[in-house]
């Protein structure tokens, strides 16, 4: 299949989005109309934080799906990979009048066709990656549009930072092979272990997609790697025995060379971390060991985009902005998301829902505010991820003081399975804490606000509650902020 190309211009090229409110697509819609390219959509009227994104650069959206929807002038159609194309009545349409289509995947590999690109990639880490990289390479003034796949405070909100197009640096995603569509000139791998069991049923068939994946890279392409992850090792093996011309860039504790990471401290709310290659060291106001890591692939990215364009250049001075700007960094959405203070109690959010993710998140965050006692509410998320990972699930809570657990959240791709539920977890994550001392501390309740009052109840002054998963359960820690926020009664 011969991959899709922009028009050298998009000044006037018409694009219709179909389920333009969500996050990656809201992101193209931002980089489309900002070379020029005029924009309708179409999406459900439940309201997103991206609503406000879309309006700002003029899209026309409509409410619901309907093939009256497309425009009579139009160039292009791309879709949400949430929407079949046999099924949308917008995209039945667009197939009638013989209008391209592109799902979201391969407009972001088409953009990638028309600038130096670079993808970053992995099972844990790709989102927080791509903002640190966003925000330091807006620090050097490197022109280059950056796409995440959450907002980013340091990117106004937005999931996208546009400062030229010479350079494209996007999160790209492993499910479905959804990356195999893009166009990588360097990629940065974070990560690779068993997930999306139920498109990738085996390890090797999640590490084989990768391999793929960094095979796509040009002659004397880089492959920026996180040495300390099993799964990327075994990745840059793999690829290394096909292709001896890549550029291999280790980075982590386990790294050789200048990305090698030397220390890591944190206490207090900060942290701070040093590299083999510079002198100085790097903060962070972010928590945990992987955010160092993080950041530490998002400066080995950045130094090589800089050095492309700088042949021969001293990194010292750029690393200095490269330093301030990630410590200001304050994260991203639902990545470690400060949400508020009351009562005294500090409230986050976290998307994190592998047991690696969440297991690396709490020991980040008690690193972080040893003196805070850690309440940790978890929603599992698809019940084939859940069996899979059933016996890592059912310890990866245990450094909580207090764990809470509710029902599974399902997902659309696939079939209910009767036989995995909430309560079955809750009952394996039971037995683990018992056995150090905490189970006591662990509460289930099916539905996210069953136990609004209860738990409400429970909360201390200097207390942080963590809301972790890919579900719904977010709501649970926005209402109880309300809840503490809210101006107390005096007692009679």
């Amino acid at each position: 299949m011969v991959a899709y190309r922009f028009p050298s211009s998009l000044e006037g090229f018409r694009v219709h989005l179909v389920g333009a409110k969500g996050t990656g697509m809201a992101a193209l819609a931002e980089i489309l109309a900002a070379k020029g390219a005029v924009l309708s959509g179409s999406d459900v009227a439940e309201v997103f934080y991206t609503d406000a994104i879309l309006a700002r650069i003029g899209l026309d959206l409509k409410l619901g799906f309907d093939a009256g929807n497309l425009p009579e002038a139009l160039d292009l159609v791309v879709h949400s990979a949430a929407y079949a194309r046999d099924r949308n009545p917008e995209l039945l349409e667009a197939s009638r009048r013989g209008i391209g289509i592109l799902n979201y995947p391969e407009a972001l590999g088409a953009l990638s066709l028309r600038a130096d690109a670079s993808a970053i990639a992995g099972v844990h880490g790709k989102t927080t990656t791509t903002a640190m990289a966003g925000s330091i390479i807006a620090a050097l003034d490197l022109p280059a549009t950056v796409l995440a796949g959450s907002a980013v405070a340091s990117f106004g909100g937005r999931s996208t930072s546009i400062h030229g197009d010479h350079f494209f640096v996007a999160e790209t995603c492993e499910y479905r092979r959804h990356f195999l569509a893009f166009h990588p000139g360097r990629i940065v791998l974070t990560s690779v272990e068993s997930d999306h069991q139920d498109f990738f049923p085996t390890y090797e068939s999640i590490r084989d997609a990768f391999v793929d994946f960094a095979l796509l890279l040009p002659p004397k392409g880089e492959l920026i790697y996180c040495a300390d992850d099993p799964g990327a090792r075994e990745v840059v093996a793999l690829v290394s025995g096909k292709r001896q011309d890549l550029v291999l860039t280790p980075y982590g504790f386990d790294a050789k060379g200048d990305w090698r990471i030397l220390d890591y401290a944190a206490e207090d709310g900060k942290a701070l971390f040093r590299l083999e290659g510079f002198a100085q060291a790097f903060p962070l106001r972010v928590p945990g060991r992987h955010l160092a890591l993080d950041a530490t692939a998002a400066l080995a990215l950045a130094a090589s985009l800089y050095r492309s364009l700088n042949p021969g250049a001293d990194l010292v001075r750029a690393m200095g902005r490269a330093a301030q700007a990630l410590e200001t960094f304050s994260g991203s959405k639902r990545r470690a998301e400060i949400l508020g203070e009351a009562g005294g109690v500090l409230f986050m959010d976290d998307y994190g829902h592998h047991p690696t993710a969440i297991r690396e998140t709490i020991r980040g965050i008690r690193d972080f505010w040893p003196s805070r006692r850690l309440v940790v509410d978890f929603m599992s998320h698809t019940a084939s991820r859940t069996r899979a990972l059933f016996d890592e699930f059912a310890t990866c809570l245990d450094g909580a003081d207090l764990a809470i657990l509710h029902r599974i959240y399902p997902s659309a791709r696939e079939a209910p399975d009767p036989e995995m539920t909430g309560r079955g977890l809750f009952q394996a994550v039971l037995e683990s804490r018992k056995a150090r001392g905490a189970g006591a501390q662990t509460l289930y309740f099916d539905d996210i606000l069953e136990g609004r009052s209860e738990i409400r109840a429970l909360l201390r002054p200097g207390d942080l509650f963590l809301t972790m998963g890919a579900g719904d359960n977010w709501r649970l820690g926005a209402a109880l902020l309300e809840d503490l926020s809210a101006p107390q009664k005096d007692k009679p």
